[in-house]
């Protein structure tokens, strides 16, 4: 399993920037991680690429609006 690098984070008493800009670079590249570990082994399983993607894509939708409190 392929792992991810550190990415320093900046203590609070040091920071220029605000917490979601020192977060975001990392969060992005764990959303990179996550999505090729899960196209990839849906893939495996037989699913085709352009229906895997689109069920990924579903399920960050529906988290999303859960998260605003507008899901099901």
């Amino acid at each position: 399993m392929p792992t991810v690098s550190p990415t320093p984070i900046t203590p609070p008493d040091e920071h220029v920037v605000t917490a979601r800009e020192a977060l975001e670079p990392l969060y992005e590249r764990l959303e990179l991680h996550t999505d090729a570990t899960l196209l990839s082994a849906a893939m495996e399983a037989g699913w085709p690429a352009d229906e895997a993607t689109k069920a990924l894509a579903a399920l960050r939708l529906h988290d999303a609006l859960n998260i605003l409190g507008r899901g099901n």
